[in-house]
């Protein structure tokens, strides 16, 4: 996978790398899908997205944090048509979404439910807090759309006394499905 180079700072995290990785093979994108991430915060799963998709609408409500995700799309080398918006989701999301990415739970319900009425064929949300995972989870199946929940942790090695021990990230739990006429891949 591609380095992202994140020189702007968008005072969150981004999605760590080895979570994007998942969540685009979760994605499964291609040159001709059309990508929205909610919540571009830094752009960092814009940016490795839009090396697989054909383009890219990345939504922001925070205009300090759109002027980020821009900044750090003009320093990557980002392939799709990629625009940009400052709006509150739902508003702003497009109807002709192939693949839909939450990276919070900011109105989570009310995206669902945009993403059902235009049968959006792949949607992921992440979240990190289990009351939320377990809301969020719940909404899925109450629209139908939910395929798996996939909770994972990863831990980054450091030397410690002359040995090698581990920093825990905080985990993931990640929701996948989709409301496109498609085969579920399970």
């Amino acid at each position: 996978m591609a380095h992202v180079s994140l020189p702007h700072d968008a005072k969150a995290g981004p999605t760590k790398p080895e979570v994007r990785a998942v969540l685009l093979d979760k994605l499964a994108l291609g040159p001709d899908d059309h990508f929205v991430e909610v919540g571009s915060c830094t752009g960092a799963v814009t940016i490795q997205a839009s090396r697989r998709a054909g383009s890219i609408t990345a939504l922001e409500r925070k205009a300090s944090k759109v002027a980020t995700t821009r900044k750090n799309l003009a320093a990557n080398d980002a392939a799709a048509d990629v625009t940009v918006r400052e709006a509150e989701a739902p508003d702003g999301l497009p109807d002709d979404a192939d693949a839909l990415f939450l990276g919070g739970s900011r109105n989570y319900e009310a995206i669902l439910d945009h993403a059902v009425e235009t049968e959006v064929d792949r949607i992921v949300m992440n979240v990190s807090r289990l009351e939320v995972a377990g809301s969020a989870t719940e909404a899925f199946r109450e629209r139908e759309i939910l395929d798996e929940v996939v909770q994972f942790q990863v831990s980054h090695g450091y030397e410690l006394a002359g040995a090698t021990s581990f920093d825990a990230e905080n985990p993931v739990y990640m929701l996948v499905g989709g409301a496109g006429n498609r085969e579920r891949e399970q």
